[in-house]
């Protein structure tokens, strides 16, 4: 049995740094003892009013509305008050800001709200076209639902008639509105396939001609480089059908893409690691990501001696006994973290100092052996835990890699993702005469003493996403030809 506590460390042990941060927020709420260490200590500012800004052509709530973020706003303790000072008189910049609704920068009246907008996301821009082109408040009902099925690339994720009956509307209704939104710009948008998208940007084009349409039906064999085929099919010339595939080409299979989206949060590392002077690594918490929570001693004391009813010192021992955990647990993990991470860079020394083909494989039960821990404990510690080395930011779980086995009797076992690397750097090095197939590839490996099925290989290589020996070499021979 295990106790809550217990649970409660395991938890935080498989947690990521976004999901601990947000855990440890949530006991600050709910422990009034809690307090957090790395968030800067407020300061006693002189509160500057009104009267105390001169040649003021408008309030301070107006000075704070007209702030982009309220950062050096009067009422907000921007960093001319945090250093004490008065503030400063408006200048004429903000005159022309009040009467003219914009702010001259540099005299050349810069559109303010320019500087403050951000790029508009497909869904705002397809919104703005569909006011644009309905007026009955049904048919604007429809067309918002239809727009929020659409994904960042522009494809349509549901089926009209899903749409009819979430809105228990006819489908003739919702097919009616569609037709006029696939005519919104970026064009071929709305498509429910790739095929349709591209079909939507021809006709705009006027270029959707019958041999286009049938090159359209025959995208598998575009991508498959069967020229020959693709001759035959749209009865066309050879240099007619090169013409095509190029304007083909020319088309965006992603229209969404060309608008703004959710900025991507990057990765922030739990490790960081560096070389050191002598020639070894210096592994570190990333304190950046680890909060830092101190039990306030001396405001239990204080709320304690004030407590006279027996549930009221109840709630705050419990209080006392759960902050006091959270604080050792939150140690206890920064520890478990470092110390598997330190393992990992020894094991891995290679990798480092030389790259991915040097990976050496390993599992989680040699880490845990070399460690003295449970492997359960490791697996816990590599979720979701990222690495920051010389040669890039990684997870932790990278580092696990399958051995294949040498054709060296005494040689030494390879990681899977080195040679899933060579296998790569192989293709990459081929030439257009001499196209290697998985065979080739296989007997090559086996004279670097890597010993290796057919079958995995040909697996590792759809991993990689490159063609198969067929393909390349038909594609090698379709470059030519252009």
């Amino acid at each position: 049995m295990m106790t809550p506590q217990l649970q409660q460390a395991i938890k935080l042990l498989a947690m990521s740094n976004v999901e601990l941060a947000e855990f440890v927020d949530q006991e600050i709420e709910r422990n009034p003892l809690l307090e957090r260490t790395d968030l800067p200590q407020e300061t006693a500012v002189k509160k500057v009013t009104e009267d105390d800004v001169p040649d003021a052509p408008f309030s301070a709530d107006e000075a704070r509305g007209l702030d982009g973020d309220g950062a050096n706003s009067p009422s907000d303790g921007g960093p001319a008050q945090a250093a004490g000072q008065q503030m400063p008189p408006l200048d004429s910049g903000w005159q022309n800001l009040r009467s003219s609704g914009g702010l001259s920068l540099d005299n050349d009246a810069e559109d303010f709200a320019s500087n403050l907008s951000c790029a508009a996301t497909l869904a705002e821009h397809l919104t703005s076209q569909l006011n644009l082109h309905f007026r009955k408040a049904s048919d604007l009902l429809i067309g918002g639902q239809i727009i929020g099925a659409v994904n960042d690339q522009g494809y349509l994720t549901a089926r009209p008639q899903a749409i009819a009956d979430q809105l228990g509307s006819a489908l003739a209704d919702i097919e009616r509105v569609l037709a006029v939104l696939k005519t919104f710009d970026p064009a071929g948008v709305f498509a429910a396939d790739l095929q349709e998208c591209l079909t939507l940007q021809l006709k705009e084009r006027n270029r959707f001609d019958p041999a286009m349409q049938l090159l359209i039906a025959h995208l598998p064999l575009v991508a498959k480089r069967d020229y020959a085929a693709l001759k035959n099919l749209c009865a066309v010339s050879l240099d007619d059908l090169h013409d095509m595939i190029a304007e083909l080409r020319q088309l965006n299979p992603k229209p969404g893409h060309a608008f703004g989206s959710e900025p991507v949060m990057p990765v922030l590392p739990d490790v960081t690691v560096r070389a050191a002077q002598d020639g070894s690594w210096l592994v570190e918490i990333n304190t950046e990501t680890l909060p830092r929570l101190l039990l306030n001693n001396r405001y239990a004391a204080q709320v304690a001696g004030a407590a006279s009813k027996a549930e009221d010192k109840l709630f705050l021992s419990e209080c006392q006994t759960k902050a006091s955990w959270l604080v050792k647990s939150l140690e206890q993990r920064a520890r478990t973290i470092l110390k598997v991470a330190q393992e990992i860079v020894k094991q891995q020394d290679a990798f480092l100092v030389l790259g991915v083909a040097h990976l050496r494989p390993i599992t989680l039960r040699v880490v845990a052996d070399a460690i003295e821990m449970h492997e359960s404990t490791v697996s816990r510690v590599t979720s979701n835990k990222y690495m920051a080395t010389p040669r890039g930011t990684f997870e932790l779980k990278y580092f696990f890699t399958n051995a294949i086995a040498s054709s060296d009797v005494y040689g030494e076992q390879h990681s899977s993702e080195s040679v899933r690397h060579r296998i790569k750097e192989m293709i990459a090095g081929e030439i257009a005469d001499q196209i290697l197939s998985d065979d080739d590839l296989v007997e090559k490996l086996k004279a670097e003493n890597i010993d290796i099925a057919r079958r995995t290989v040909a697996k590792y290589r759809e991993s990689l996403h490159i063609q198969s020996s067929v393909q390349r070499r038909r594609e090698a021979r379709s470059q030519r030809q252009f």
